[in-house]
């Protein structure tokens, strides 16, 4: 079953963000703000990891302004996050504390940015093995226990995403193969970690970054990788 990978991954996500919502029931005010700073700087460390994955700091920059003239051009951000919002009436209590759309942002860059997703999925694609996907479950599903504890049900949200991103890239893994080798993986990695480094300085209300903005860029290394 080749979406076996990706479906098992959703489900992880699920899980653990529907143990982080019980926890989040038993914290204060003072412990969940603490508890959203101790993630902030976790999900900066891991966009500071990423970044050093990146080879040709052209392509970089190149994607980083492609990227955003696309995503602001389009306001994706506003989009985004009108979306979240629609859905966080019908969804979160009044005293959810915390907008959905934050909550799905936060947790969908987290979880799609990454070597581990792109070739996971390509892996059930290409051989049926689900090895790396369900080894990416184990550890999304543990961070989702600790992002919903803090970000609410809009982690849970971003399940339906990372379904979608890493299914289709397990259903056209054919197609993809060729375009995605270790230098692409590597460059996309690193423009998304970029992202969630700005993720993280919001989190930390260091800045007012529209990410959703910038998200496009991820996927311009995969053009620009054909010409240097």
């Amino acid at each position: 079953m080749v979406l076996l990978g990706s479906l098992v991954n959703s489900a992880a996500i699920v899980l653990g963000g529907g143990i982080g919502l019980v926890l989040k029931k038993g914290l204060s005010d003072r412990l969940a703000s603490a508890v959203m700073n101790a993630l902030a700087l976790c999900v900066l460390y891991i966009g500071i990891s990423g970044m050093l994955k990146g080879e040709n700091i052209l392509i970089t920059i190149l994607s980083m302004v492609a990227g955003t003239l696309v995503g602001d051009g389009l306001d994706l951000d506003k989009k985004i996050n009108q979306l979240g919002d629609t859905i966080g009436q019908k969804v979160a209590s009044p005293d959810e504390g915390v907008s959905v759309s934050k909550g799905f942002v936060t947790a969908s860059l987290l979880f799609c940015v990454g070597a581990m997703a792109i070739v996971g999925a390509l892996q059930s694609g290409l051989t049926g093995n689900h090895d790396t996907l369900f080894a990416k479950a184990l550890i999304d599903g543990i961070a989702a226990i600790v992002m919903a504890s803090s970000l609410g049900v809009g982690v849970l949200l971003s399940a339906g995403l990372i379904l979608v991103y890493e299914g289709g890239i397990s259903l056209f893994a054919n197609v993809l193969a060729p375009l995605l080798n270790d230098s692409v993986i590597n460059e996309m990695t690193c423009v998304g970690s970029l992202l969630i480094v700005g993720l993280a300085l919001n989190m930390l209300k260091l800045t007012d970054l529209k990410i959703m903005n910038y998200a496009p860029a991820v996927f311009f290394p995969i053009l620009f990788g054909f010409f240097m």
